[in-house]
């Protein structure tokens, strides 16, 4: 073979390679500036939304000697469901989900608790004992902080309040999220429409209608029960969330929370979450309960706590927060906050 005709042959070679490139490379050039391109979008989405949900209280917890940091420290955040149907003219006011998550930065371990609602707890708003549902219709959210913080001996740093619509919002917008349904239902929806809701036992995917009646139900066993499905169906949005197939939702469900939520947790302060986001396997997830029994007390029905047992749970909260030790390690100093 004459050079001239090897020449021509390895020119052949070079172009057909060339090509194969191309048709290999320009498609996942594509995705990747499609994909930071809605990466963006999704960003100034986030932060727009999370911008108008904004809602600083003005309180000052006397178990903090300075504010935290979520990006540093070991902190809580103090979840509120509220039912603001319209009842009798007026809106209720009264929480129907009070769930305190307890966040450790260096293990990447979050603890759930679930506080029931009829439980007897002082108030410190209303100077006496009463359901702790009761305080938030006695000063808002900083009477419920306050109150939990009463209760469990610990700090309450920040919160996050949403109403039923942005829970069934968030699960519709996720298409949905798979429960293992224990025992049959037959609740109101949340127009308070009676037997709307019929759920049968099994493993199945629920709407958004569908889980919240399965996370309020209260008749079908006790309160204790009823927060472990709370605790259950949290865990499930976070898997749903955080699945791969999940990516091209978060925009319907950022305007889903944005709509019907409330915190006093910045944009930026938001931002140090995606540590535990992307821990993967790495994150422990553990629920706790306030075991406690039923009582009457002037005839109105209350959830006792069994002392020992909060004693327990306080035990536990404060280990997992590392409460009362200091870091130095960890803590960021002035001039690394400057720089930053």
């Amino acid at each position: 073979m004459s050079l001239e005709r090897r020449s021509l042959k390895l020119q052949k070679k070079k172009k057909g390679r060339k090509k194969w490139i191309y048709w290999i490379v320009a498609p996942l050039l594509v995705l990747l500036f499609a994909g930071g391109v809605y990466a963006t979008y999704l960003y100034n989405k986030a932060e727009t939304a999370m911008g108008n949900s904004y809602k600083p209280v003005d309180r000052t917890s006397s178990k903090r000697e300075k504010k935290v940091d979520p990006a540093f420290d070991n902190i809580t955040v103090l979840f509120a469901g509220l039912d603001e149907s319209k009842k009798r003219g007026e809106k209720a006011l009264r929480t129907d989900a009070l769930m305190l998550a307890t966040f450790n930065q260096k293990q990447k371990s979050v603890k759930l608790l679930s506080i029931p609602r009829d439980s007897y707890v002082y108030i410190p708003s209303k100077g006496r004992e009463d359901k702790i549902n009761h305080a938030y219709g006695k000063g808002g959210i900083t009477s419920t902080m306050e109150t939990v913080e009463e209760l469990l001996d610990i700090p309450v740093d920040y919160y996050v309040k949403m109403n039923f619509e942005a829970f069934i919002d968030v699960v519709e917008a996720l298409g949905g999220i798979d429960v293992d349904v224990t025992k049959a239902i037959d609740e109101m929806d949340s127009q308070d429409r009676h037997h709307a809701i019929q759920l049968q036992p099994g493993f199945q995917t629920l709407n958004g209608e569908e889980a919240l009646a399965y996370a309020r139900t209260r008749k079908i066993d006790s309160d204790i029960e009823r927060g472990k499905r709370q605790q259950e169906v949290i865990k499930s949005i976070i898997n749903k969330a955080s699945s791969a197939k999940s990516i091209t939702k978060y925009g319907n469900v950022i305007e889903a929370v944005g709509e019907n939520m409330e915190t006093d947790l910045s944009f930026n302060e938001m931002k140090s979450f995606i540590d535990y986001a992307t821990a993967g396997n790495q994150l422990n997830v553990e629920s706790l309960t306030l075991a406690g029994s039923n009582s009457r007390i002037s005839g109105i029905y209350y959830y006792q706590l069994d002392q020992t047992a909060l004693e327990q749970v306080k035990s536990t909260l404060k280990s997992q927060l590392e409460f009362g030790k200091v870091d130095i390690n960890t803590t960021p100093t002035l001039s690394e906050n400057s720089n930053s």
